[in-house]
């Protein structure tokens, strides 16, 4: 549903569109035969504006389209509340590392033939209700699938990127039965589709699976589609499920790190689901401070990031001189956006990600005067957040507000906090990479993966998480960061935050600056060298799209669809 292409496109929300993106770019680094879909998004996610109290206001974000898409010929049309549809696409080319051109196509109803409304429906991610979310996903799955046949794209592997794209299979078993009645479906016809794929599921949390209630449902597919989809158990607690549509029609299902596999298989204890654990694309989060001290040191990193593992060998004081560059870079972009000037040497938490009441932002300030004394015993402390709320998520903007307003407590003290609006891309690659420690603090376990944390890891900055979604396996305690111990309740675990700052972080950040360097280095070498998506995409090539069984019956010299 949404893919972090360019910068200039706000054609995402979020870590799901930025991983997205990042695994376009690894596949088209490493020469992967895949073309990608998503919708348009002419008028983007929104733009951020807080206000100094933390209230969040949204404006849209229109972008100039043909400034970086070409508009292809072929249209088709799709049946939405049996009304015909027409879809359009523009292809936007992912350029590889070594000239490899991965097309992306942006699906797009913005055209004199649709009514008013139909035209409206690529405009917004995530906008609107349920009636507006259902009818983007057909246009998503249904529309991906007619396009990518128009277009004349061979396709031996369809990999659904979480559920939104889950109806790509009722136009799949459409064709297999030649456009019969889907009351005539067998189950050879169901696995049939199975055999050509796969799904990610990207969540633990229960909101984040899409769910739609039957009679809107049937109204918005139609009857008949909707009938075959119950009959096939897509249907649960009297609603169409689309990670249920997904699960039947895969062959090959997973999670995006180990321990969110273990949460999807209780989840969904009727399927087997394996992980793939996340990554992130090297070359698009490091600093170039680190990039230009990679290239010196390590030959063929960008190449393959498992090199990484040599920056155990670079010398301290280039690793700590590279972080120096990248901070000043970013505490130079907070003084141009807030006029606050913060100080270079002092330690800096950052602590970015979409404001849900889950991942608990305001949880270090737990106890205020704690964290205060922390501040003063470290010679100053400094916190950047940033995060935006979904304009219908009240509780998240509350969020906000209450970090902010804490902010404002904490003026002319020892501690500095400040609140970053419109959280982007751009702003994310500048407090990754220039922030001292990388804080996390989710309500275990609805951390499926997270990603922000190995984007920090790559740039040496180590991480003070709690131990859930990707922590759980880039965590050597004293060489990636520090884990925040499982507790009863909030306060148990921010007790644990503050004893780790107290006892290891601080100290070790005011008094040992070479042993810190050093921290920062078996990060990168430790980490890095993993958590990035050019083993990620790998993994997917060699174990969802042609694991060993397949491969002789697989014809892979044609593209594979990751439908997004």
């Amino acid at each position: 549903m949404e893919i972090a292409i360019n910068p200039g496109m706000p054609t995402y929300s979020g870590g799901l569109g930025v991983l997205a993106g990042d695994t376009l770019r690894s596949a088209a680094d490493l020469g992967t035969p895949l073309v990608a879909f998503t919708l348009l998004h002419r008028k983007g996610y929104f733009r951020q504006h807080l206000d100094e109290n933390g209230k969040q206001t949204e404006d849209i974000q229109p972008w100039k389209i043909a400034d970086f898409c070409k508009e292809e010929d072929p249209r088709v049309t799709i049946t939405i509340e049996d009304r015909v549809v027409t879809v359009r696409a523009w292809r936007y080319d992912m350029v590889g590392r070594f000239g490899h051109i991965i097309p992306i196509y942006l699906l797009d109803t913005d055209l004199p033939e649709n009514s008013s409304w139909d035209r409206s429906l690529t405009d917004h991610l995530y906008g609107g209700d349920s009636n507006y979310r259902l009818q983007q996903e057909i246009i998503l799955g249904m529309g991906g699938v007619r396009m990518l046949n128009a277009l004349g794209h061979r396709v031996n592997v369809y990999h659904m990127n979480e559920g939104h794209a889950a109806l790509l299979t009722l136009a799949l078993l459409e064709a297999q039965l030649g456009g019969g009645p889907l009351n005539r479906v067998t189950e050879t016809d169901v696995n049939a589709v199975r055999q050509k794929c796969v799904f990610t599921t990207h969540t633990p949390v229960p909101a984040g699976h899409d769910r739609f209630l039957r009679d809107l449902a049937g109204r918005v597919l139609g009857g008949e589609r909707m009938a075959r989809l119950e009959s096939l158990g897509c249907c649960h607690e009297n609603m169409l499920n689309l990670t249920y549509v997904a699960l039947r029609f895969s062959r090959y299902v997973n999670g995006v790190a180990l321990q969110h596999g273990n949460v999807s298989r209780q989840m969904f204890p009727d399927y087997q689901i394996d992980a793939i654990t996340n990554g992130v694309h090297a070359p698009t989060w490091l600093s170039e401070p680190f990039q230009e001290l990679l290239d010196k040191n390590i030959q063929h990193w960008r190449r393959d990031n498992l090199y990484l593992r040599n920056a155990i060998e670079i010398p301290l004081q280039e690793i700590l001189a590279a972080h120096a560059q990248a901070k000043e870079t970013l505490l130079a972009e907070v003084a141009s956006r807030t006029g606050l000037v913060l100080n270079p040497r002092v330690l800096t938490l950052g602590f970015a990600r979409r404001a849900a009441t889950y991942k608990r932002a305001d949880l270090l300030f737990t106890d205020p005067d704690r964290l205060l004394k922390i501040a003063q015993a470290a010679g100053g402390l400094q916190i950047l957040y940033a995060g935006k709320a979904h304009p219908q998520d009240e509780p998240g903007k509350a969020l906000i507000h209450n970090v902010i307003e804490k902010a404002h407590k904490y003026s002319g003290s020892d501690l500095r906090v400040v609140y970053l609006e419109n959280y982007d891309w751009e702003l994310g690659a500048l407090l990754t990479a220039g922030v001292d420690v990388w804080v996390n603090t989710p309500k275990r376990p609805y951390e499926a993966s997270g990603t922000s944390g190995m984007k920090a890891a790559l740039n040496g900055v180590p991480s003070l998480s709690i131990l859930d979604g990707w922590w759980i396996e880039g965590c050597l305690e004293g060489y990636t960061g520090w884990a925040i111990e499982d507790g009863a309740d909030d306060l148990a675990e921010a007790t644990n935050l503050y004893q780790k700052l107290e006892n290891a972080v601080v100290p070790l950040y005011v008094e040992s600056p070479n042993t810190w360097g050093n921290l920062m280095r078996t990060t990168i070498a430790y980490n890095g060298s993993f958590f990035n998506t050019n083993r990620m995409v790998k993994q997917y090539i060699r174990n969802a799209y042609y694991p060993v069984n397949l491969i002789e019956h697989a014809q892979i010299e044609e593209p594979a669809a990751v439908s997004r």
